[in-house]
């Protein structure tokens, strides 16, 4: 049976804005960074050019954001990142502890660490002990092609499933800072398969009362990735199972935001925002769908407005299929339309539909 799980602060110091993460609290969004961040440094275009990011990614329902961290090169940067945004950013370290020390220096919210693989315990309570003065969280990250030996060969023999392997690796974990008397810890166990994730989620989550954060790893690429997603989120999302989530995508860090953003939306666990209708297109076409939606989207789903807005392909059925939607654009030719709660308010020139379009949604 799931159990409430405690409740997991997540930034709140310095410039850095405070998120709830478990308890009653929404279900967070979090992506991962694309690239190297190495070779940031000081007044950079490369730095400024990050923080846009991260400012866009954050305005499009982005809670959270990840930074490979391989090197003391990029711990650097991280602290310089971390420095200019009020984004809780996490720190992915493996292998030396001494990342995750530097990375603890600057504003960094979140370490994650996969416990097994840095060494000793000593290391480990060097770690916690960092991010206790910190006020800094740990996220203990598991997958299934980095099992312990002793499962991973149980697992080879059939003796246990992968699954089961994925859960009880994260409990060996959590002992350690369950012994160190140190809460402020998430949980992710990722695998490539949607059922193996599902079960491990489902049965950590009958144990412990630690946050999960869910999420089908090496997901694949857009389509792939956004289905396999979907099905495990849904499945684990309709029983109370996950406080934060990333959609993996061999695809940009604003599609897994979109992609979060919509699953949860539908799964009802996100409220508000611009919702955007729109039709896939046929031979019919009068309206360049596909173009106009590429040119707002990134814009609607920034706003503050509850809104619905519809962008269809013609006139014959655009008023009357997008009829619920707050506003609406549909064209014929070298006419569009502009239509609301399905009633038509222009007609327009459709090299002056992005110009009108912007004037009807400001009245919204």
């Amino acid at each position: 049976m799931y159990r409430k799980t405690r409740t997991v602060a997540i930034g709140g110091h310095g410039n850095i804005r405070k998120i709830l993460v478990g308890g009653e609290n929404p279900v967070t969004i979090q992506t991962m960074w694309k690239d190297t961040i190495a070779d940031v440094s000081e007044g950079s275009e490369k730095l400024f050019s990050i923080l846009r990011q991260i400012n866009d990614l954050k305005s499009m329902g982005c809670d959270i954001i990840r930074f490979a961290v391989p090197d003391m090169e990029s711990a650097g940067a991280l602290c310089l990142i971390a420095e200019r945004t009020d984004v809780p950013l996490v720190a992915d370290i493996h292998f030396d502890w001494r990342l995750a020390l530097e990375c603890l220096k600057g504003p960094v919210s979140v370490i994650r660490i996969n416990p097994g693989n840095i060494g000793s315990r000593e290391r480990v309570e060097e770690v916690v002990d960092a991010c206790r003065k910190k006020g800094a969280a740990i996220r203990i990250g598991v997958n299934s092609g980095s099992l312990p030996k002793d499962l991973d060969q149980m697992v080879s023999a059939g003796e246990i499933s992968r699954a089961k392997a994925l859960c009880m690796t994260a409990l060996r974990e959590t002992e350690v800072f369950d012994e160190l008397g140190f809460t402020d810890v998430v949980v992710s166990m990722k695998a490539s398969s949607v059922q193996e994730t599902v079960e491990a989620n489902e049965e950590f989550a009958k144990i412990s009362d630690i946050p999960l954060h869910i999420g089908v790893t090496e997901a694949g690429p857009l389509i792939g990735g956004v289905v396999k997603s979907t099905l495990a989120f849904s499945k684990l999302l309709s029983e109370g199972i996950g406080s934060t989530i990333r959609v993996s995508l061999s695809s940009t860090p604003e599609n897994e935001v979109i992609a979060g953003r919509e699953i949860l939306r539908e799964c009802g666990k996100r409220d508000g925002g611009v919702t955007i209708v729109s039709c896939p297109r046929c031979g019919r076409i009068g309206f360049d769908v596909h173009g106009f939606v590429d040119r707002w989207q990134k814009e609607l789903l920034s706003m503050k407005k509850n809104v619905t807005v519809a962008v269809m392909g013609c006139v014959v059925n655009g008023p009357g299929e997008g009829r619920h939607a707050d506003l609406g654009i549909a064209g014929g030719g070298e006419k569009a339309i502009i239509f609301k709660k399905g009633k038509i308010v222009r007609t327009i020139d459709v090299k002056d539909a992005d110009k009108v379009f912007r004037e009807e949604l400001e009245t919204l």
